[in-house]
């Protein structure tokens, strides 16, 4: 499996290139990446778990209980316990974020996919994200896995994101165009 350089170059990238040659050996990568899922979820909604994870005064033996009952509360596959395990023995649990998106990454690569990130004034309604979808698959030449999100201050139109590219075509960036254009 070919893995980017700058996944590779980073603690976090390492650690998920690790992990998804694990669940690549025991034929669960999408289970790890459904726990990883369940695991981002649950950081973003609990700023108390979030706090947890990255205070350097709780100890090893404490953070390992911790990360144990969470695997146990949320039914996370023994392969992605054992990894939690590793993470809060190496103190390594704050990366879990930038880990799980790695992961993502290394997974959604593998499948010959890519993710675009999509902001827009408004909710997209699924007819309008299945067609963004097809047209971005046209350009891009591969499956396109859209993450939307909701960013009124662009007014209207989109911002998508894939990888480093990005397209912006926000009334928000049109007004500020045309304002820098009238200063002369």
């Amino acid at each position: 499996m070919e893995i980017s350089a700058g996944i590779q170059s980073s603690l976090a990238g390492r650690y998920a290139a690790a992990l998804f040659e694990l669940a690549s050996e025991a034929g669960n990568v999408s289970t790890v990446e459904s726990d990883l899922e369940k695991l981002a979820a649950a950081l973003g909604e609990s700023a108390d778990l979030t706090g947890l994870i990255k205070n350097p005064e709780v100890s090893r033996a404490d953070l390992g209980k911790a990360v144990n009952a969470l695997a146990g509360l949320l039914g996370l596959d023994k392969l992605t316990t054992n990894f939690l395990g590793v993470l809060a023995q190496n103190r390594r649990v704050s990366q879990l974020p930038a880990m799980i998106r790695a992961f993502s990454v290394i997974a959604a690569a593998q499948r010959g996919e890519v993710t675009a990130e999509v902001a827009s004034a408004h909710p997209l309604s699924d007819a309008q994200v299945s067609s963004l979808q097809e047209k971005l698959k046209a350009r891009e030449g591969r499956n396109v896995k859209i993450r939307t999100s909701v960013d009124p201050d662009l007014l209207g139109g989109l911002v998508v994101t894939i990888g480093s590219k990005r397209i912006d075509n926000s009334i928000r960036t049109r007004l500020n165009s045309l304002a820098h254009a009238m200063k002369g």
